[in-house]
């Protein structure tokens, strides 16, 4: 009763479903187990030893082993904790199953540390190179490329709680081949993009939304708002390209990697105590914080922004394991929060929204997932077009400029 078309997707079907699964359980471990792990470093430590977790001197002491401890386990780990994230794009290929567990350790210890990078990195590192191991023995016909796009897609629905951001990035580069349908290519994706996102949701919810103002009807002054705002995120996000394979390069000049991610421990710590706890981790529940409180003003804002930023770098150039989109939400929120209360005429809902879509654009290069993170965190459909419109001229802005990532003859 099925056309061969729909049996071809279906033989596809359980796998998808069940990486989906298996993407989203890999990544709620590690988030529990740092979970519970930064709860100790940053509560229960502190308690007994009578500091408080919010004093310069715990931050600088803790980012500074958090950086030593890294150090160590990529030192001693086999494969020396997977790839390099900075010289990577998000979805890379397949690395040793051997690497994983040292992966795994640098990734949680990053996160309960207090480190300014998101888990979305290495989670896909890990996810992918599971499928393919394992895929690759159970059903041998089913080529690498289709392992790798099943945990990738898995690992978005997981890490955003939805399978629309899988839908966007794949209907782009899914949509080569005129022989196929573009909804065949995506059946399998979009199975398991949902089901890590349904297997998440059991767990935990992601909470990317802030509760801002509601934005009323378009006008045409706010696309040329929105897009200025645009701009000023795009260029706060280029000088970051500029500074991180400067840096990356001056790193790794220490050579050893207890060494070299010791020392971005303790920059990141020092940027930490000038920040405050609020620019430290990956920033998801940090940029609540900043949208719901009522004492920041202009300065704190950029401050936030500025520090954060400075962080991300650092701690992208010297080696630790972790993404970098979690953190750019974080400086979009900021910087928007930041522009909205130096001219409060702009809607926070616009700058918050522009700041976003300019700076994740900076760091992933992919305008579908710039265009849904900006959507999730401000959720109003009325910004939907006026999103649209100003990313038109930000994709020129950003035609032919580098990627934020780090030279490969670095090393």
């Amino acid at each position: 009763m099925l056309h061969p078309r729909a049996r071809t997707m279906l033989l596809l079907a359980i796998p998808a479903l069940i990486i989906g699964i298996a993407s989203s359980l890999v990544l709620i471990v590690v988030m529990k187990v740092a979970s519970v792990l930064q709860t100790m470093l940053w509560t229960a430590i502190p308690v007994k030893l009578g500091i408080s977790f919010d004093s310069p001197m715990w931050i600088v002491v803790m980012l500074t082993l958090t950086g030593i401890a890294v150090g160590l386990v990529i030192r001693f780990s086999p494969g020396h904790a997977g790839p390099d994230p900075a010289l990577e794009p998000l979805i890379s290929a397949p690395v040793s199953p051997s690497a994983l567990p040292g992966l795994i350790i640098a990734l949680i210890i990053g996160l309960a540390g207090g480190v300014s990078l998101g888990p979305e990195h290495p989670i896909m590192a890990v996810n992918i190179a599971l499928a393919v191991f394992l895929g690759s023995r159970i059903l041998p016909r089913v080529g690498v490329l289709d392992w790798t796009i099943l945990a990738s897609a898995g690992t978005i629905g997981a890490l955003f709680g939805t399978p629309v951001a899988a839908a966007l990035i794949f209907s782009q580069t899914l949509s080569g081949n005129n022989d196929v349908p573009l909804w065949d290519r995506l059946f399998a994706p979009l199975m398991a993009a949902a089901a890590g996102a349904l297997t998440t949701s059991l767990f935990f919810h992601p909470h990317f939304s802030l509760s801002l103002p509601h934005y009323g009807q378009m006008q045409i002054a706010d696309i040329f708002s929105g897009a200025i705002v645009v701009a000023i995120a795009i260029a706060l996000g280029m000088v970051a390209v500029w500074c991180l394979p400067r840096l990356h390069r001056l790193m790794h000049k220490l050579k050893h990697p207890v060494l070299m991610l010791g020392v971005g421990g303790l920059i990141l710590g020092i940027l930490g105590a000038i920040g405050g706890p609020v620019t430290l981790f990956k920033g998801l529940d940090e940029m609540q914080q900043l949208a719901f409180s009522q004492v920041f003003s202009v300065s704190d804002y950029l401050l936030f922004a500025l520090v954060k930023l400075a962080a991300l770098v650092v701690a992208a150039a010297c080696g630790f394991r972790g993404g970098r989109i979690f953190p750019a939400v974080f400086i979009g929120v900021a910087l928007g929060l930041m522009l909205h209360e130096h001219v409060d005429a702009v809607p926070a809902a616009i700058t918050v929204s522009c700041s976003i879509l300019g700076l994740v654009l900076v760091v992933t290069r992919d305008a579908w997932l710039s265009l849904f993170m900006a959507a999730v965190v401000v959720p109003d459909a009325t910004l939907i077009p006026l999103l649209c419109i100003v990313m038109l001229p930000a994709w020129l802005l950003l035609a032919g400029k580098p990627m934020m990532m780090a030279w490969r003859n670095d090393k």
